[in-house]
């Protein structure tokens, strides 16, 4: 047997790890690159493998950096299954046509205002691309194992990361295999905690956080915070979000404030049609969460979900204080970017960051300190206070990880570090090395890793 990693290798983004056995090929999620240019160009690259060879693709969850590339796959020629959770698949739906429509419109903005280097801009694929990946779902019961064939067989378990996000194990020719997709953590806000597996022959894990420990903050009083300190010099806080698990964490808690009459009275939004629409299934699939029908009556009292663009354009121009979340959570595009347009060159306004921002986005621009960012074709100076709240990461730390590590009852044969830039992921190494003794190593991006 042979693993490959064709993404999510040497960085947290474009996650494919391709299995093969000597009459299989199966694809362990399918994600975009995005960050740094040099990494989102590979989207435009061909696979090292014809699409149409590929027998079957298995997703540990919906975020982008895990299933983006799925359109394009199927456009080449796949015509396969993709297996996923319930919930993974109604959460991809939104992503990936959300997706498809910010290609379009960036591609036509780009065009329009005569940005582009090309002589025409074209999206990587639209939504009618997206819309043709959807047929291929087959959602999977999780704590179940399925037969793929006689001598395949697979299994998902819950990783706590997002709503429906699993751990995907295998067993095939007598081996098992285990791939982690995104752990989450040890005690989320709305999730319930990932599970924890007892043995594997070989074990892929992530390294988002393999070399830092979160930030032990009360998360609710620091969000409260923030908000207080921009209300009190008159200023707007604009919050972009990651509209999956993130912009549900933060409505939760605001519900919360909002119960304990701490909010000033301004008004809050989540302007967002994937977020919306994202909350909508969130809130449908009550056995993935901890929230009770008063918890989800409370959330959705609390904010004003706009979908509609006529809406937005209006809470834009309305000079008023407010809470705004906004897409997307690393402001690489969407309606946040039409937010700070107008209020990121103003001292009284926070733009908050509330989630990891990849290598070459504008939000690290901005958590680095850059004092301007460039969207819609200029740079715009950064005057607004920018903060940071690193406590509300869906992603395990080194310490959470370890604690998943631990309850394996023996080493694996072997371990690959993936999903990790290389110093979160040799930072990782080196502690699995020294606590565990186990045999590990970090994967190399189209290195061919051939398997007893």
């Amino acid at each position: 047997m042979k693993l490959t990693f064709l993404g999510g290798a040497g960085t947290v983004t474009g996650s494919k790890s391709l299995l093969e056995t000597n009459y299989k090929k199966l694809l362990i999620d399918c994600g975009l690159f995005q960050g740094l240019k040099e990494l989102r160009l590979k989207n435009w690259e061909e696979l090292p493998i014809n699409s149409s060879e590929i027998d079957a693709v298995f997703l540990t969850h919906a975020h982008l950096d895990h299933s983006g590339y799925l359109p394009i796959l199927v456009k080449n020629g796949y015509k396969g299954k993709i297996y996923c959770s319930e919930a993974t698949r109604d959460l991809a739906k939104i992503i990936l046509l959300d997706s498809g429509k910010i290609q379009e419109e960036d591609a036509h903005r780009a065009n329009e205002h005569h940005y582009t280097k090309h002589e025409k801009a074209v999206p990587l694929y639209d939504k009618e691309d997206a819309a043709n990946t959807l047929p291929h779902f087959q959602t999977i019961e999780l704590n179940k194992w399925f037969d793929l064939d006689n001598n395949i067989k697979f299994k998902f378990l819950n990783s706590g990361h997002i709503l429906g996000s699993t751990f995907i194990l295998f067993e095939i020719n007598g081996k098992t295999f285990v791939f982690s997709g995104d752990v989450g953590r040890k005690h989320p806000i709305l999730l319930n905690r990932y599970e924890y597996i007892e043995n594997t022959d070989y074990l892929v894990i992530e390294s988002t956080y393999g070399n830092r420990l979160h930030e032990q903050v009360n998360i609710k009083d620091t969000l409260l915070n923030h908000i207080l300190k921009t209300y009190e010099r008159g200023g707007t806080l604009i919050i972009p979000t990651f509209s999956v698990e993130r912009a549900q964490e933060i409505i939760y808690l605001l519900s919360i404030l909002k119960r304990e009459n701490k909010l000033p009275k301004i008004p809050i939004y989540l302007d967002s049609p994937m977020g919306v629409n994202a909350t909508e299934v969130y809130l449908n699939h009550k056995n993935n969460h901890i929230l009770n029908d008063d918890d989800i009556q409370s959330m959705l009292t609390t904010v004003h979900l706009v979908s509609d663009v006529k809406t937005s354009k209006a809470i834009v121009r309305d000079k008023k204080q407010k809470i705004v979340l906004a897409g997307s959570g690393m402001i690489t595009g969407g309606r946040v970017l039409h937010y700070l347009e107008n209020l990121i060159s103003d001292p009284k306004n926070t733009v908050l960051i509330v989630g990891y921002q990849a290598a070459g986005t504008r939000g690290r621009a901005l958590i680095s300190g850059d004092h301007e960012i460039k969207f819609f074709g200029k740079y715009h100076t950064v005057r607004a206070e920018v903060a940071e709240i690193t406590g509300f990461s869906g992603h395990a730390d080194q310490s959470e990880l370890l604690d998943w590590l631990k309850h394996y009852k023996n080493p694996p044969t072997l371990t690959f570090i993936n999903h990790g830039e290389p110093h979160q992921s040799q930072a990782l190494k080196t502690k699995i090395n020294n606590e565990l003794g186990w045999k590990c190593t970090v994967a190399k991006i189209d290195k061919e890793y051939y398997l007893d």
